[in-house]
């Protein structure tokens, strides 16, 4: 059984949530989201933003909580082989209550269709907000573009302080 070793990121001011599946080997190894670096979570949130790419912990916490953003993740621990969200078993879901009751978060947005279904099976009726399933930023999700990507992420900036 793997634990998620992040803290969430958020603050009063977060009215957006951002949620992945389960942090890969790498942002594990960092201790922050979206470590890869092919995943191209930072570079399509800083062009949805018109800002520069965060590069440090610091700055990426920075430019989330700037735009009114929170992230974390569906799952809290499970098995899982490697970074496969395809290999995830016995899955444990982290507790959404916390973020939601400090936060004016009113809109939940899922990176990728494993965020969306571990979503959808564990918090969705405890949460009472239907999430909006983005397409993946995964480097697996080869599919898309960089800049097709960042088209269909754009509707974060709708709702985001920013």
């Amino acid at each position: 059984m793997v634990r998620h070793p992040i803290a969430p990121v958020y603050d009063k001011h977060s009215n957006i949530l951002i949620l992945g599946s389960f942090p890969s080997v790498k942002s594990r190894e960092q201790g922050f989201f979206y470590g890869h670096p092919q995943n191209r979570f930072w570079r399509v949130l800083a062009a949805v933003y018109g800002d520069e790419v965060p590069q440090t912990v610091e700055e990426k916490k920075e430019f989330l909580l700037q735009k009114g953003v929170a992230v974390w993740d569906v799952i809290a621990s499970c098995e899982i082989l490697g970074s496969s969200d395809s290999s995830i078993k016995n899955a444990v879901p982290t507790d959404l209550s916390d973020i939601l009751a400090h936060t004016p978060v009113r809109r939940i947005y899922v990176n990728g269709k494993k965020a969306e279904q571990l979503y959808r099976k564990y918090q969705e009726k405890q949460t009472g907000i239907k999430a909006v399933c983005l397409p993946s930023t995964s480097p697996a999700n080869a599919a898309w573009g960089i800049e097709r990507l960042t088209e269909a992420w754009q509707v974060i900036r709708d709702e985001a302080v920013g």
